[in-house]
């Protein structure tokens, strides 16, 4: 793999992560609420899933000085008010963007430079947006989107079964899906066990994880899974340590199975 090819996948990743905001501030509500359909402001409809999160009629509107209905202020002063307390004001906009711009890139630069010239590489660098846009939302309210979850575990089976025919992958498309398998069907063992520490959006994204984990065969499974769970502890008791949390107090685990799925892959495919 060339340094212009890990370049390249970078760059692809900061142009995905780009187009997360929107989305991210769409599916970030409480568990059985629908997502948003308004702008942050809540003066317009939320139109699509991509691009950034604020709105571009608020912004017309807050530039021609758009007077309020009510105390005398300008629209733009009531915008702005709004979207400080939605948490989608200019600044926090730019801001989450960009982390999301940069974290996508190292992710999708460090795939390409583990896996190198074959073909699974199209397939990491598709799903690594989704990943990191389903930590974004795990993060900030503690829910796994189903319309994210379940089309990741249906794209990665699909996907790597094509891969699969083509020459020079690395990887084996059954044993993909057998851990897609058994991922899930474990962690819905813990999700029964422990509802609470366990969410069934667990259970659906570790269907997902399996697949991406069990195209480079059990040790990357294994692997995977060990590291996130030992990051999910090692969270967990800072957190106790810290005394910002109690031994039951819930953590979000999609990201921390997402960062032992990217360790247990990059390990798997530089190893492939």
């Amino acid at each position: 793999m060339t340094t212009g090819s890990v370049l390249a996948a970078g760059v692809w990743g900061a142009l995905a992560g780009l187009l997360l905001p929107r989305a991210a501030y769409r599916f970030s509500v409480p568990p059985g609420e629908p997502w948003r359909d308004r702008c942050p402001a809540g003066h317009h409809p939320a139109r699509g899933w991509l691009g950034g999160a604020g709105c571009g009629e608020c912004r017309r509107e807050s530039g021609g000085g758009i007077r309020g209905e009510a105390g005398g202020g300008t629209r733009r002063e009531a915008d702005e008010g709004a979207r400080r307390e939605a948490g989608g004001g200019t600044g926090g906009e730019t801001a989450s963007a960009a982390v999301l711009a940069t974290v996508t890139a190292l992710v999708c630069a460090a795939l390409a430079a583990a896996t190198g010239t074959r073909p699974e590489l199209g397939v990491w660098l598709l799903l690594a947006p989704v990943g990191v846009l389903l930590a974004t939302v795990d993060l900030r309210v503690h829910r796994l989107p189903d319309p994210l979850t379940l089309p990741l575990a249906v794209a990665a089976l699909a996907l790597l079964g094509v891969t699969a025919t083509l020459p020079e992958h690395t990887g084996h498309w059954p044993t993909a899906l057998y851990a897609a398998l058994a991922l899930a069907a474990g962690h819905f063992v813990l999700h029964l066990v422990n509802p609470d520490g366990m969410g069934f959006g667990d259970v659906k994204l570790a269907a997902g994880t399996g697949a991406v984990l069990g195209w480079y065969g059990w040790p990357t499974v294994l692997l995977g899974t060990f590291a996130a769970f030992l990051l999910g502890a090692l969270y967990g008791g800072a957190l106790v340590l810290a005394r910002r949390a109690g031994r039951k107090t819930g953590v979000p685990f999609g990201p921390f199975l997402l960062a032992g799925t990217l360790a247990g892959l990059l390990t798997g495919a530089f190893a492939a």
